[in-house]
């Protein structure tokens, strides 16, 4: 249905306020926000439209007064307090132009917790339409069109998608095109002498420099061209992509700079290498005789650059991506195929050559692009929320609370009971034994410090969700507590690990590994349990214990440490002698692995073995704490490239312990020992709690779910009769012992899955989602 312009000259609009980059940052979406405000506030009927400005620094940019509020995209509160802003200053509509990169969580996600906080009717622009979306790219989108009154698309191919990818109400989608500056049909000799390529011909493309851009094939094309016109002078507009710029610095420039002296191209193809205004990029386009967009992808739905190439009347030489299809239809432009440079050649050769056919195809751009000038587009944009409005008057919708991102989507399924009875059943009055057969304690190897460090933890995270007798779990913490006390060598401050069935210490100081182990539990107990006549007796231990760990120099024992302290210093924050051995050992582990870890290889040793993930683990939740950001992003990349290991046709497949996986070599397969996934789950989940993002919670709940068979083999490790975990995944089948270390791997991973539950509150946020999404229908 088409929009009628709104007519009415008095003010009727106080505020609009619009969602999204903004200039002086460097992006389209930028450049489109902010020409978007300018122009909503230049019509005669809104006296002021401000912006609410999404900053991918923490510094933000030096922008003018019509930003009055900014967002660190990273920053979960920063979207509910602009929800708040936007609430609170009452503006009659909200507009947010909408980019699934620009916004935090996954895939974009923080942006619902916003939208669903405001009272007051939305309409989003979309600027990317995917027709191949992720599961959650899906879902975003889906609630995003939820939480918008109305959809604004920039082509017929983008409502098309909507409808038939995303099951979206055609009726609430609506075709609005990409605005443009209103510029007069100039010849293009009219500002050459500008750009000093007076009597020349003039190729151009602008825009942001990626890889994606094709620009590459386009070069390729010229020196036949050239031949027959050596007058002719390619330009090619524009800086590196800022993102492009921080991931790969300029290489793809530099590729261009070579191509061209390759091919000597060197007089002919000028590179101008900076973001110009609005006022500049209209003069470069009058200046060009030929616009190329010669992108190698054709999933593009919009693009501004040729929005704006033809609306200053220049004929257009593209490759065939959706918006190019649509728009250069009927005669308004030239399409060929993708990474062909024999084509860009016919085509300029044939422009070139007939100067009727070019001046054609400029007329017919022009007149076309006639309804897309700014002026036109505002005004369609206003008679859009005219529209809203009026609907909002009469069909009111209820105040909707956050959705919390999209947490609930992984737990849609009820999590096992927490059974303690085989590790209970482990337990004699010494402590919790090592090993067993089947599921009958092995009284042989007696027991060691590790698993009854490993024992305090489950009951210090159990507590909360065993409903049963609480008092009765206590005493097992005791147990386990005091074996802890016991193992303890004053003397040599370190924990002894082994003791034999008979109670006879087998070795007078544990290896550094089983002393972090120790370390670890202690902080996490101290913090979890918060018991006045449990927590200085475990915090004076703690203290005694942690001096030499200054000296440790295997990495799984000082990340071991790191865990302990970090949980520590969560309660404790003032303990300065902690927090400086804490800050060197977590400087000692950061630059293992800045100095070892290479672009394919992001790990300080040459094997990757055992617990693998606690050593990201480690980086991420000491760096959290020390408020060091290198360190916490050099653990949840190490984390990430690591999980991409340990992912096999998206189950988790744990590195096995036949021959590790050494650098350069295959990965073993077999045989997998839960501690692995246990290790991933805590780490993924300590990811997802420092940086929200939702990919974290899906890493978590695919190691978890590798104990209940969905794995190489596809077999359940976690026994639901005896509540113990089979020792470890073989290449044909599971190793039938439940001894110590495999079912406290699975109570770790299973009590840390209801922890998070319980906090984030996931099972209830799931059903006031439904009832959401059955509201909003």
């Amino acid at each position: 249905m088409p929009i009628k312009p709104n007519t009415d000259e008095n003010p009727n609009y106080k505020s609009i306020a619009v969602i999204g980059n903004y200039l002086p940052r460097l992006c389209g979406i930028a450049t489109f926000t902010s020409d978007v405000v300018e122009s909503f506030g230049a019509q005669k009927n809104v006296e002021a439209c401000w912006a609410v400005a999404i900053n991918d620094r923490p510094e933000g940019y030096d922008y003018s007064d019509k930003v009055r509020f900014e967002i660190d995209q990273k920053r979960i509160e920063d979207y509910r307090l602009a929800a708040e802003f936007i609430n609170v200053n009452q503006p009659e509509i909200v507009c947010l132009q909408h980019e699934y990169g620009i916004f935090g969580g996954s895939e974009g996600s923080y942006i619902l917790n916003l939208l669903a906080d405001l009272r007051i009717p939305v309409v989003t622009t979309m600027h990317t339409v995917l027709a191949n979306p992720s599961e959650q790219q899906q879902i975003v989108t889906k609630r995003l069109a939820q939480c918008s009154d109305q959809l604004v698309v920039m082509s017929n191919k983008a409502v098309d998608l909507l409808v038939t990818i995303y099951e979206i109400d055609r009726r609430k989608i609506v075709y609005i095109p990409h605005g443009i500056p209103d510029v007069p049909f100039l010849d293009p000799s009219y500002f050459k002498d500008k750009f000093a390529v007076s009597g020349k011909k003039v190729l151009l493309t602008f825009g942001l420099l990626s890889q994606n851009k094709g620009i590459e094939f386009a070069i390729k094309a010229l020196p036949s061209v050239i031949k027959k016109y050596p007058e002719l002078v390619y330009i090619i507009l524009g800086s590196t992509h800022p993102n492009v710029l921080a991931a790969d610095g300029d290489a793809y420039r530099l590729y261009l700079q070579q191509l061209v002296l390759s091919l000597k191209l060197e007089k002919h193809v000028l590179f101008h290498n900076r973001f110009v205004s609005i006022e500049e990029l209209c003069e470069y386009l009058s200046a060009a005789d030929v616009y190329i967009t010669p992108y190698s992808n054709e999933d593009q739905i919009c693009s501004g650059t040729l929005a704006y190439a033809m609306g200053t009347g220049k004929p257009v030489i593209s490759t065939p991506y959706w918006y190019a299809q649509e728009l250069l239809d009927h005669g308004r432009g030239v399409l060929v195929p993708f990474k062909e440079s024999e084509a860009i050649q016919e085509a300029l050769m044939q422009l070139l050559g007939d100067d009727n056919k070019r001046q054609e195809i400029r007329k017919r751009a022009y007149d076309f692009s006639r309804k897309a000038t700014w002026k036109q587009v505002a005004q369609n944009y206003v008679s859009l929320f005219d529209k809203v409005r009026q609907n909002r008057s009469t069909h009111p919708k209820p105040y909707r609370t956050a959705l919390k991102s999209l947490e609930h989507s992984i737990f849609n399924q009820e999590l096992p009971e927490i059974d303690l009875n085989h590790m209970l059943a482990m337990t004699d009055d010494t402590g919790l034994m090592q090993h067993a057969k089947y599921v009958v304690p092995d009284r042989t190897h007696g027991y060691c410090i590790d698993d009854n460090s490993r024992a305090l933890i489950v009951i210090a995270e159990a507590l909360p969700h065993y409903t049963d007798n609480s008092d009765e779990l206590l005493t097992y913490f005791d147990r386990y507590l005091s074996f802890l006390l016991y193992a303890f060598n004053s003397e040599q401050g370190h924990f002894r690990n082994f003791m034999s069935y008979q109670r006879v210490w087998l070795d007078q100081k544990g290896s550094e590994d089983s002393h972090g182990r120790t370390i670890w539990a202690l902080g996490v107990a101290i913090n979890k349990l918060n018991d006045h006549r449990r927590t200085p007796l475990m915090s004076n231990l703690f203290r005694q214990a942690i001096p030499v760990c200054n000296d440790f120099n295997y990495p799984r024992a000082i990340a071991y440490c790191l865990l302990g302290m970090a949980h520590y210093l969560q309660s404790f924050a003032g303990d300065t002698k902690t927090k400086r051995i804490a800050e060197a050992l977590a400087e000692k582990l950061y630059l293992a692995f800045k100095n070892a870890a290479s672009a394919d290889w992001l790990w300080p040793e040459r094997t990757l073995t055992y617990a693998n993930a606690t050593l990201p683990h480690a980086l991420i939740l000491i760096g959290e704490e020390l408020a060091r950001d290198d360190i916490k992003n050099m653990g949840l990349n190490a984390l990430e490239w690591m999980m991409n290991v340990q992912t096999e046709s998206e189950h988790f497949s744990a590195i096995g312990n036949h021959k590790w996986y050494k650098k350069g070599q295959h990965k073993s397969r077999f045989d997998q020992q839960p501690i692995e996934a246990q290790a991933s789950v805590d780490a993924c989940a300590a990811a997802y709690m420092v940086t929200r993002e939702e990919k974290w919670l899906n890493q978590a709940f695919n190691a978890f779910s590798w104990f209940l068979g969905r794995n190489d083999l596809n077999l359940p490790l976690y026994d639901a009769k005896s509540g113990g975990c089979f020792d470890g995944l073989h290449c044909n089948s599971v190793n039938q012992n439940q001894g110590a270390e495999s079912t406290l791997s699975w109570l770790l991973s299973l009590t840390k899955l209801y922890s998070l539950s319980s906090e984030k509150s996931l099972i209830s946020l799931q059903k006031q989602s439904l009832l959401l999404l059955d509201s909003s229908k």
